[in-house]
């Protein structure tokens, strides 16, 4: 009998033939729906063995009594909190993806290297005619000079160290397992820490890389004294989520020049309300008027229609339809990721 697979949102035309011919051979049926349409979910449930899709409802998991493995294709999971007692209870084996994890990291290195440059800056000087203003108004800040920690050590961040390798930076690792059993290719500095050394490590470096899930332990990890810790000439990159750090704090370290500057992918408040000029701001603070700040706007898995990042979501299904009980990217409920 063949595995069933259900999709939980339409799928463009283009990934529904990306998926049907990567899985031609396995023993499954892919359920692809019209729309959207949670009634439909709710049919189909207790047939289905495979859901994949973001925010499975508590009464779809419940409905689907044959489900084995659910598939957030996202690297987040931290908006499913609600489910884990729930999958963990019924086996439910849940897992995330990290197709999205090189683009990721590129983003990173392009924010990086733009504040790093003062590319915006610069760039907006020649549009208002300003030519040609130089390192008096906003000079380079050199990366073989920069200490740089990379917080997390993912898919992201791996990439990240593998990118900026090259810029002959020195490198400081802090993740939750110690990093000196890892072997780098690289032949720039690495220091590793655990979460016991947070202090020490950010007292070392002076570019702050952030790629680490969201979870209890994680939320305002870096608030005002981690900010102090990182100095006067620190710069701070994040496309972890926004909560990692502590709105309040790096505004006003930003305002303060406490550190030089930020560059950020991740925000505080995604359904942020129109002010009165009918613009929006997915945070509380205004740090739309610091001039040491790049703003992005959660843009840093593009191009979200690229179909390599699919990989781990299909080798996955190939997977569960032979019957294996080993997945890619196994979310650990305790941790939280």
């Amino acid at each position: 009998m063949k595995h069933q697979i259900l999709f939980i949102w339409k799928v463009e035309k283009n990934l529904q033939q990306h998926l049907t011919e990567e899985l031609k051979d396995c023993n499954v049926d892919l359920i692809f729906p019209e729309k959207s349409d949670e009634n439909f979910f709710l049919e189909m449930a207790p047939r289905i063995d495979v859901i994949v899709g973001w925010r499975a409802s508590i009464e779809l998991i419940n409905k689907a009594v044959n489900l084995k493995l659910l598939i957030n294709p996202g690297a987040g999971v931290y908006i499913l909190k609600d489910r884990f007692a729930l999958l963990k209870d019924k086996n439910i084996v849940l897992v995330n993806g990290h197709g999205n994890a090189y683009y990721t990291a590129q983003h990173i290195v392009a924010m990086l290297l733009s504040v790093c440059n003062k590319i915006t800056p610069h760039h907006q000087w020649m549009l208002e005619g300003k030519w040609r203003l130089g390192d008096k108004e906003a000079k380079s800040l050199p990366l073989k000079s920069r200490k740089i920690g990379l917080l997390g050590y993912g898919h992201i961040n791996k990439y990240v160290h593998q990118f900026l390798a090259p810029f002959q930076s020195e490198f400081h690792i802090l993740r939750k397992k110690d990093s000196k059993e890892l072997e780098y290719d690289y032949p720039s500095k690495v220091t590793s820490y655990t979460i016991s050394s947070k202090e020490e490590f950010l007292q070392k470096v002076d570019v702050l890389i952030i790629a680490m899930p969201l979870t209890k332990a994680t939320e305002n990890f870096i608030d005002a004294k981690e900010l102090k810790l990182l100095g006067e000439n620190g710069i701070v990159i994040n496309a972890g989520r926004g909560k990692i750090v502590n709105e309040e704090a790096l505004y006003n370290a930003l305002k303060n020049k406490d550190i030089d500057c930020a560059a950020i992918d991740v925000w505080y408040d995604y359904k942020p309300e129109p002010d009165e000029a009918d613009r929006k701001f997915p945070y509380q603070h205004p740090f739309y008027e610091l001039d040491n700040i790049l703003l992005s706007p959660h843009r840093a898995a593009s191009p979200m229609d690229s179909l390599d990042r699919w990989n781990d979501v299909i080798e996955n299904i190939k997977r569960c339809a032979d019957g294996k009980t080993e997945f890619l990217n196994v979310v650990d409920f305790e941790e939280g990721y």
